[in-house]
């Protein structure tokens, strides 16, 4: 591994403890991810010259302190803030020692700390899931703009808005408690699903699927499983989306193109994870008698992943899943995939009169989701006239080039891909 290459990889582990390090004293994530930078460009100009430091993380901590100290020295602060600034100079010597072995014992708490306010609801979700990144997964503004199919500049506008955000709003850098950490908990968890859905099935693009992105996303919520031993849906989110990533090899075909679920080589499936995802889902379900939306999904998920084949599929308990989602839950989507459920389960009719009774939802006025599940119900009940229909107008709704394929060929190839299922 070249010099670049292992810096590089030390900061995508090391970037998000010190940014986290830094803001406890500083109370300025922005300040802080700036700081923490500098340290990284420092090792970028040192390390190939002067060779690895043996402690690594010590060296980006013991530098990142003197630029924080010569920072905030050299920064003229007015009435009460001087005084404050003061404490916080002396606490973050006494923290931040100059010393090689430099251990914080408090990091978890920090980290903690860093993606509660990270992905506080204060922020846009989108600006949540650019800060989330940069912070926690410690990608480049290119990597993240590669990541949404969107341009630097407006991921750099993002994060920067952020920031100031955040500094405005005067949001405490601290783990919140009781109702208040379960309504930003929820936010948190959001932004990882976002952040997993966008690489599960790019919104737009020539991919299908983005499995960097996932990885990011299983990466930031095992650190939350870690942090957050005993929340429930931070096991069933991980869970969620360790069953979905089972499947990234068998979802594309050797041309690739995508390949339905009910179509895909089981044997191609990740077992290992499955079996990890069916652990996790089991501890969440031991720490709740009421399962929340993440589990849910999870446990929907899981009826996948135990059949072996897809003729296994218990489609019966994944309609009274996604009855129990839309109790807890509720939203358009959920009754789409609702009604592919009950389709499989009861027969297409009963699933057509779940979208049909969504025609007028304007949520769902420029999504090709609505028009795809109805294509599929109306194929399985031999009406293909306006099931070509149906797929013709979802193919002019995505941006995804791949599904716009697929469901160009569904619209004109009947015998194939006609099983036509969620992947």
């Amino acid at each position: 591994m070249t010099a670049t290459a292992t810096i590089e990889a030390v900061w995508r582990i090391e970037q998000p403890r010190l940014t986290a390090r830094l803001a406890r004293y500083l109370r300025d994530v922005g300040l802080a991810e700036e700081i923490a930078g500098d340290a990284f460009l420092l090792a970028l100009e040192r390390w190939p010259r002067d060779g690895i430091p043996r402690n690594p993380a010590a060296w980006l901590t013991r530098v990142a302190r003197n630029r924080a100290l010569d920072r905030l020295r050299r920064t003229t602060m007015i009435d009460g803030k001087h005084r404050e600034l003061a404490i916080d100079l002396a606490k973050l010597e006494r923290a931040m020692p100059d010393i090689e072995g430099a251990i914080d014992e408090d990091v978890d708490d920090d980290l903690l700390r860093l993606i509660f306010t990270a992905c506080h609801p204060v922020l846009a979700p989108e600006q949540r899931a650019a800060l989330a990144l940069r912070l926690l997964g410690g990608l480049s503004t290119t990597e993240i703009a590669r990541a949404f199919l969107v341009s630097e500049t407006t991921v750099a506008q993002r994060i920067v808005r952020a920031k100031r955000a955040l500094r405005d709003a005067a949001i405490p850098f601290e783990t919140p408690r009781g109702e208040e950490r379960r309504e930003r908990l929820a936010a948190v968890l959001e932004v990882v699903y976002l952040i997993f859905n966008e690489g599960y099935v790019a919104t737009a693009g020539p991919d299908w699927l983005r499995g960097d992105l996932c990885g990011e996303a299983l990466r930031l919520g095992r650190s939350l499983a870690a942090l957050i031993p005993d929340e429930p849906e931070v096991h069933g989110l991980l869970s969620l989306m360790e069953f979905n990533a089972s499947r990234f090899a068998a979802r594309i075909g050797k041309a690739g193109d995508p390949t339905l679920l009910l179509d895909q080589d089981r044997t191609r499936w990740n077992w290992s994870l499955i079996r990890h995802g069916l652990g996790g889902m089991g501890r969440a379900m031991t720490l709740t008698s009421t399962p929340g939306p993440y589990l849910l999904q999870a446990m929907i998920a899981a009826c996948h992943s135990r059949a072996v084949a897809a003729a296994d599929t218990d489609w019966i308990a994944i309609s009274a899943h996604y009855q129990a989602l839309a109790l807890a839950a509720p939203s358009p989507i959920v009754e789409i995939n609702r009604a592919v459920a009950v389709g499989m389960a009861f027969g297409p009719a009963q699933g057509l009169a779940i979208v049909d009774a969504l025609k007028d939802e304007p949520r769902l006025k420029d999504s090709h989701l609505l028009p795809t599940v109805r294509g599929d119900l109306l194929e399985k009940l031999g009406r293909p006239a306006e099931a070509r229909a149906e797929f013709r107008r979802a193919a002019g709704l995505t941006g995804n080039d791949k599904e716009h394929a697929l469901l160009l060929s569904r619209a004109g190839d009947w015998p194939e891909h006609s099983k036509g299922s969620p992947s």
